[in-house]
């Protein structure tokens, strides 16, 4: 039976920080909203509350019946840690002064098994507006800070815990130690959530679930849906039709190349060439929003076309992965849901189709586990992310195939260096961005008025935040002087220095 640690948000903006640590450590885990406590988790070990923006003393300050869990094991951080101390008759009061960044560890009881291996003076990442002033009487400090004494609690005779500090972040020097000690040596979880057994047991329900039934499903040429199909095609062999849609705002010669990849793979693909139904779609579209729906509608209208040729499908297959999954739900209900998943364009109800979703439990970087598990190969593994609307999102204005044509071999060329200069995997994401402007430029002695194009690379963990890529100057100016030199059209480059938030990663 699989072994399920569940994470409680409390809208803690680290919730998910803290099941990326705990699948690290080879343990499965879910995040649920603390006002959805799933009741049918298989095999329960533990529980951890997370995090959150609220105060005990809020009006409505988010609530969980912690006595709901029996004998299971629970560890609050942050928030979680003050409502348990609140609930028991503790004080909870506001921080004289915000306690937030790095703090060291001051007093730290060893014989504790939750902070087993944490050294004294390690450092700890804080972030709370309020303080635990005092502790019930049947709780005891295990470990302080010189500004916070109860930095780390345990409840006598239970294995109950509470702790001031976010150990899910990497400025917590230890965290990993700590979250080791609870996961594996508390709550006892075997550590046997690995790629292997997840390929084994997803292919063999695949198999019972979809028996002789045809499964259709878009491919993006990326990491999820390459991964997804071949899981599915692992169980259901040629009864998977695989469909890839050429909108015409594909990266330089991907069409071609990704095709070939899937061909190697043993994958039974469908290339469709509908750039024409696309650039008319499009024509004379500013918006970005316009240009979003647009594309989104044409693809339903080819996708569906296509599925219509493949006699007797019931299901659609889809690359979700655990975050679109998460990021649908809200802890405050569905009014505040922050995005819905639709990784194929958001098919509508007429096509009468189940969907089978066979990553919709992992991160991004398990999938890539998962999709070495299959030796799927590493160009597709290790493929940046790509925008579903494609260079549509990156050419700002209006859309036509001359401006695609440049955009295709300035990125061409920009991706090719990072490759070269092995800067590829150093970077999340990077692209180019063609502008509606232009600037006057000196090309061969002759005045020239021709497009601006901005470059764009950014470092992150999971995409939900980022920063810009540090590359080195002289890269950068060599890269830029290939573009105005053989890229026709084009004489200014630039370089987007702005970190996600404020701005976005793409532009549009």
């Amino acid at each position: 039976m699989t072994e399920t640690i569940l994470i409680l948000d409390f809208g803690s903006q680290y919730t998910q920080l803290i099941a990326r640590r705990v699948r690290e450590l080879n343990v499965y885990c879910e995040i649920h909203p603390y006002n959805k406590v799933p009741t049918d988790l298989p095999g329960l070990k533990g529980v951890i509350l997370s995090g959150s923006p609220h105060s005990v003393h809020d009006k409505d300050h988010p609530e969980v019946d912690i006595s709901a869990f029996g004998q299971v094991p629970v560890l609050g951080i942050c928030y979680g840690a003050q409502l348990m101390a609140h609930k028991a008759g503790g004080e909870i009061m506001p921080s004289e002064i915000r306690e937030y960044g790095r703090a060291r560890l001051f007093e730290v009881d060893h014989h504790n098994p939750l902070m087993k291996e944490i050294t004294l003076d390690s450092q700890v990442w804080m972030s709370h507006g309020d303080t635990i002033t005092r502790l019930p009487d049947n709780f005891e400090v295990i470990a302080s800070t010189a500004s916070v004494r109860v930095a780390a609690y345990k409840v006598q005779g239970e294995d109950r815990y509470g702790i001031q500090f976010h150990p899910e972040v990497t400025h917590t020097e230890q965290g990993k130690t700590l979250l080791r000690n609870f996961v594996v040596h508390i709550c006892a979880c075997r550590q046997d959530w690995t790629p292997d057994i997840f390929v084994e047991t997803t292919v063999a329900g695949l198999k019972e679930r979809l028996a002789d039934d045809k499964v259709v499903m878009g491919l993006s040429g990326g990491v999820d849906s390459s991964v997804a199909a071949t899981l599915i095609h692992r169980a259901i062999g040629d009864n998977l039709h695989c469909i890839f849609v050429d909108n015409g705002l594909l990266r330089k010669n991907e069409f071609e190349e990704v095709l070939e990849s899937y061909k190697g793979m043993g994958l039974n693909v469908k290339g469709v060439d509908a750039k024409a139904q696309f650039y008319q779609a499009l024509q004379g579209i500013t918006d970005p929003e316009g240009k979003r729906k647009a594309i989104g509608r044409v693809f339903i209208e080819v996708f569906d076309a296509e599925a219509h040729k493949i006699p007797g499908v019931k299901w659609l297959g889809q690359g979700t992965i655990y975050p679109d999954v998460i990021e649908s739900v809200s802890v405050k209900g569905p009014s505040a849901t922050i995005k819905s998943h639709h990784n194929v364009g958001g098919l509508p109800d007429f096509m009468k189709l189940q969907v089978v979703e066979p990553l919709n439990t992992l991160f991004k970087d398990e999938v890539r586990e998962v999709g070495r598990t299959l030796h799927i190969p590493e160009k597709i593994l290790e493929r940046h992310p790509f925008p579903g609307p494609g260079l549509g999102i990156r050419i700002l204005g209006d859309i036509t195939p001359e401006k695609v044509a440049i955009l295709q071999e300035v990125d061409h060329l920009f991706i090719s260096a990072l490759k070269e200069e092995g800067f590829y995997h150093q970077v999340w994401q990077a692209g180019a961005v063609l502008l509606p402007i232009q600037a006057v430029g000196v090309m061969g002695d002759e005045r020239t008025y021709e497009q601006v194009v901005a470059l764009r690379a950014v470092t992150s963990v999971d995409g939900m935040t980022a920063d810009f890529a540090q590359l080195p100057a002289d890269f950068l100016a060599r890269v830029a002087n290939d573009i105005i030199n053989r890229v026709k059209g084009v004489n200014r480059v630039v370089y987007d220095i702005s970190s996600k938030p404020p701005a976005t990663i793409e532009w549009e």
